[in-house]
């Protein structure tokens, strides 16, 4: 590790991971890389990214590398993105099936350079799976599009299982930490989501200066709006340059969250500090 970027998160004990290794994990890593796929686990520095490889999970990341937005929690690179890759659907299938994997999760940088968000690729991602995958379930994690109903609707109309969409954070903090996107909009999303008979599933980060209460009411905004599948995780800085953890959360609270969320309606809560929104992603399929 560089030495500017040692000492600028100190993790509590229970945030201690071990270093990915292992010989599923190195034939994942090996498989992407020959196909020239990119996954969140590496783009977003998961720090699950040992275990889920070793079950032989990963959540697929489309349209590049390469975001056009610069939230300030999010460790994925930002830029200016390459055009987008007509194999990268046929790629992601063939990987997906050389894997076995029965239960894919599929997510995307945010493309506001492109007319239609990438939602021609998301559609044409998801139709290609299934066809080279009789049988899989898939969750499609998608960005905002903006809110535009027509583009959302390219990929429910592919029916994945589950489509899920976070909201990242509570309503007052969004501005801060969400470039562009928008508290209110991320709603709308998600009830369109639930309206359309596809399981809704969302998450936001703890630990970036947010209050219990408003916690349990992005819960109650969430359940309003047809969310079946709610994630909360401990945030964890990037880099020095994105926001700094404005405390840590002890296990105990996560026990809390989770319960109280079950007792609000959610039909799945997965909430620990180490969650991430794909965790254990398989078993949400049943929701």
């Amino acid at each position: 590790m560089h030495t500017k970027y040692k000492d600028y998160q100190r993790l509590p004990r229970w945030m201690k991971m071990e270093m990915p290794k292992g010989e599923s994990y190195s034939r994942m890593k090996n498989t992407l890389n020959h196909y020239n796929l990119h996954t969140i686990c590496t783009s977003g520095k998961c720090p699950n990214i040992g275990e889920c490889w070793n079950r032989g999970t990963a959540t697929f990341m489309i349209l590049g590398e390469i975001c056009t937005r610069s939230c300030k929690f999010c460790g994925v690179k930002t830029g200016k993105p390459a055009s987008p890759d007509p194999g990268e659907p046929e790629r992601v299938a063939e990987t997906i099936r050389l894997m076995g994997i029965r239960h894919a999760v599929i997510t995307s940088v945010d493309r506001d350079d492109l007319s239609d968000g990438g939602a021609g690729i998301w559609a044409d991602t998801i139709l290609k799976v299934k066809e080279q995958n009789p049988g899989i379930t898939i969750e499609a994690l998608i960005p905002d599009f903006d809110g535009d109903p027509d583009l959302i609707d390219q990929v429910i109309h592919t029916q994945p299982e589950v489509i899920s969409h976070n909201l990242e954070t509570v309503e007052r903090l969004t501005r801060k930490i969400r470039t562009k996107a928008k508290y209110d909009r991320s709603l709308q999303v998600i009830r369109r989501i639930a309206s359309s008979g596809i399981i809704a599933k969302s998450g936001i980060m703890a630990g970036l200066g947010e209050t219990e209460e408003e916690i349990y009411q992005t819960m109650d905004d969430l359940i309003e709006v047809g969310c079946k599948i709610f994630t909360i995780g401990q945030y964890l800085q990037p880099t020095v340059e994105h926001l700094p953890v404005d405390r840590f959360l002890e296990p105990e609270k996560f026990d809390k969250y989770k319960e109280q969320g079950l007792k609000k309606g959610f039909r799945f809560v997965e909430s620990h500090p180490l969650v991430r929104s794909s965790y254990h992603a398989d078993k949400h399929v049943n929701a």
